[in-house]
């Protein structure tokens, strides 16, 4: 494992003790049936009622939290999704799926733009299994689009049919993953236990999923993992996207987010895996520092999506890079727009493209998907450059 950095803010005495009390749940786990895997880990200390931490009540997102995601970043980037939403529900009609919706301001966003090209939705869902995250979203939506609050309805799950525009922004980076290692003998699973005071990793035998998994990757790639390589790999990314695909009667799927084609997540540099945790705006690869408090994540392979998406009976729209769908989007036109208002804006505006398109930014380090069912038109997200060749 990485060590956390030298310079982590610690936190105060009621985080800690917010954390403490989720770290005796898990260890009581452990102690009744032994070492646990380690997507079971990840889901306790992301979604556990009222503990975890996308369920409890810290501040995760913008400055004041963890991380900061494109929404947040730049208003251009909600302009430019509004563009792809309205393209299909001008064709298809129906309603908005947003898929976990982080503070609400994509949301108010998009309303606020579709208003504009007067593409409002009937029925703005948002999936959010998090009621604090809920109450944040109703919030964010009641004072940056209030004309609109009454078409947003919070979903526990997906509805059985859908017609319309689905969207997720930086949702499957949060899916538990299984780690493993590969050995001469075969992959063994890399669990959870506690031991000496915290939890620490174990080898654990690999689960029939698990061991499926990783055959059909080492035989999928160029060159298979050799002994020793460490890495992870998402079991609930299929199940997901068919559960998607079934839901869909007519309409588009664009998700985003940080990941690489497989040959690329496997490669032979990247031993060790993609899992990463952030804190503060700080990186590292602890996920057993302060239960609770801190975001983990995996990036997402994006050739098992897109395998799991076409075999589910979805067509595949186009697969980019997150720059290349913002600007198929108009995302240059939109900031021509907005700098022309003032010399200290077009500074502003300038940096925001950059900082959504530059490849040492979020430009090439996020993909785009788009998959379709019933429509005739291209997404217009992916008319640009198409880069499906590296799946």
């Amino acid at each position: 494992m990485i060590q956390p950095p030298d310079d982590l803010p610690k936190p105060d005495s009621a985080a800690l003790a917010h954390s403490e009390r989720l770290v005796d749940i898990v260890r009581e786990s452990i102690a009744e049936d032994g070492p646990i895997p380690f997507s079971h880990y990840m889901q306790a200390v992301l979604y556990h009622p009222g503990l975890g931490y996308y369920a409890a009540g810290a501040q995760k997102f913008g400055a004041a939290g963890d991380f900061v995601t494109a929404p947040e970043l730049s208003p251009l980037f909600i302009a430019c999704m509004a563009e792809q939403a309205a393209d299909v529900l001008r064709v298809v009609g129906g309603e908005v799926l947003e898929l976990g919706a982080g503070t609400g301001t994509l949301a108010a966003g998009l309303l606020n733009a579709l208003a504009e090209q007067n593409q409002l939705p009937s029925r703005y869902c948002i999936v959010e299994a998090s009621a604090e995250l809920q109450r944040r979203q109703r919030d964010t939506i009641a004072a940056l689009a209030p004309h609109a609050l009454d078409r947003v309805v919070w979903l526990q799950a997906l509805p059985e049919n859908f017609t319309g525009f689905v969207l997720g922004n930086e949702v499957m980076d949060a899916f538990p993953v299984e780690r493993f290692r590969i050995m001469q003998s075969g992959p063994v699973a890399i669990g959870t236990d506690w031991q000496d005071g915290r939890f620490r990793d174990t080898e654990m035998a690999s689960s029939a999923d698990l061991s499926d998994a990783i055959a059909a990757l080492q035989g999928d790639l160029a060159m298979p993992m050799p002994e020793g390589y460490i890495s992870d790999v998402c079991l609930y990314l299929a199940p997901w996207i068919r559960s998607l695909s079934a839901m869909l009667t007519r309409g588009a799927i664009v998700l985003l987010d940080y990941g690489y084609p497989r040959q690329e997540y496997y490669a032979p540099e990247r031993h060790g895996g993609t899992l990463r945790c952030h804190y503060r705006h700080r990186v590292h690869a602890d996920p057993y520092l302060w239960p609770g408090l801190q975001d983990i994540g995996a990036h997402v392979d994006f050739t098992a999506l897109v395998e799991a998406g076409v075999n589910a009976g979805l067509t595949l729209e186009g697969f980019t890079t997150q720059a290349q769908f913002l600007l198929a989007t108009q995302l240059l036109q939109h900031a021509e727009r907005v700098s022309a208002q003032s010399p200290a804006e077009r500074v502003q505006v300038s940096q925001q493209v950059q900082q959504l398109t530059l490849p040492g930014a979020m430009g090439e380090r996020f993909l785009a998907v788009g998959f379709s069912r019933g429509m005739d038109a291209v997404l217009l997200g992916f008319t640009g450059a198409d880069h499906s060749h590296r799946l």
